[in-house]
């Protein structure tokens, strides 16, 4: 299983349990992710991608995303798509 960095964590929201990632790659609902940091460390898959409070089935490089994550993040968590 392979891996490739495409973005960061930005902010994290706790009483939404949403992290926000600025995007250098793209990213598709349905997808797998790793995020990885100092205390965070975590593979989920993507069940829904927001820009700006609106569903988006997918998202691109540059495009800062809001998405609910299975574990707290940090910023400057790096995030990775696991290529399968």
């Amino acid at each position: 299983m392979q891996e490739k960095q495409i973005g960061k964590v930005t902010h994290y929201y706790n009483h939404l349990s949403v992290g926000i990632i600025a995007l250098t790659d793209s990213l598709k609902v349905g997808e797998s992710i790793h995020i990885k940091g100092h205390t965070t460390d975590f593979t989920q898959n993507i069940d829904s991608i927001e820009i700006e409070h609106a569903s988006v089935p997918e998202a691109k490089a540059e495009d800062a995303i809001g998405i609910k994550v299975s574990s707290k993040v940090h910023p400057h968590d790096i995030v990775y798509k696991v290529i399968p």
